[in-house]
């Protein structure tokens, strides 16, 4: 793929104002790595309400320039040639300095936290692979950064293998909360447990053991859970 922006292949026969929805999508997937809601569409393209914008996403449905996921209101999903390429460390830049153009879309900078070396800050630049922007109202505590979950340890808490966690930074937790936690030269998202003895950090899945913080070891939170992007939207 040669620009961010892919023209529909000229059998689906989009109209003017399909392709103008179609490249919107696009933008804002590329943007913040999640499609914009109806009511998003509506506000931008001047439509009177959501349901003008429904109409025109399912026309792009059928024409299979997206694929519609119910139970959502972002359940857009590019197909064929219309996804992204991020593949490409040049394009996945890009996407990330462009400025979408819907404002409540372009409000949180949030960095995506790769592999964390022992001994430095979460936060240190050189664990950072890229920045998300993202909708603020996607979240009811604003996060500090995006952490990227490898395995499957929390997946009773609908926590998956390459979901994006969205961390608000901590050094204090409550019983039951899920955290990001730094063990020894490990960073690990678990449910905090704290009792009179020792600090448990127990996964949500039952082929996983719990992790017994000893006396002995170098332990830190790191932050609270308070989101999670599923990242198959960039699919």
């Amino acid at each position: 793929m040669t620009d961010f922006l892919t023209e529909a292949p000229f059998s689906l026969k989009l109209t003017a104002r399909q392709q103008q929805i179609l490249e919107l999508i696009q933008k804002a997937i590329a943007q913040t790595g999640a499609p914009p809601t109806r009511a998003e569409i509506a506000s931008e393209l001047g439509f009177k309400s959501p349901n003008a914008a429904e109409e025109h996403l399912q026309a792009l449905a059928r024409k299979g320039a997206i694929e519609l996921v119910s139970g959502t209101s972002r359940g857009i999903r590019l197909r064929g040639a219309n996804r992204l390429d991020t593949s490409s460390s040049a394009n996945s830049q890009r996407f990330n300095q462009m400025a979408f153009p819907l404002a409540s879309l372009s409000q949180l900078a949030l960095p995506l936290i790769g592999r964390v070396s022992a001994g430095s800050p979460i936060l240190a630049q050189e664990h950072v692979d890229q920045t998300y922007h993202v909708e603020t109202s996607l979240f009811s505590t604003p996060p500090d950064f995006l952490l990227k979950v490898r395995g499957m340890s929390m997946r009773d808490a609908g926590i998956m293998d390459g979901d994006l966690l969205a961390v608000k930074t901590t050094r204090e937790a409550k019983n039951g909360q899920i955290v990001v936690a730094r063990l020894g030269d490990e960073v690990t998202v678990k449910r905090f447990r704290r009792t009179a003895q020792h600090i448990e950090l127990l996964p949500e899945n039952p082929d996983y053991a719990p992790i017994i913080v000893q006396d002995d070891e170098s332990f830190e939170i790191e932050g609270l859970a308070v989101g999670l992007i599923r990242n198959t939207v960039l699919m």
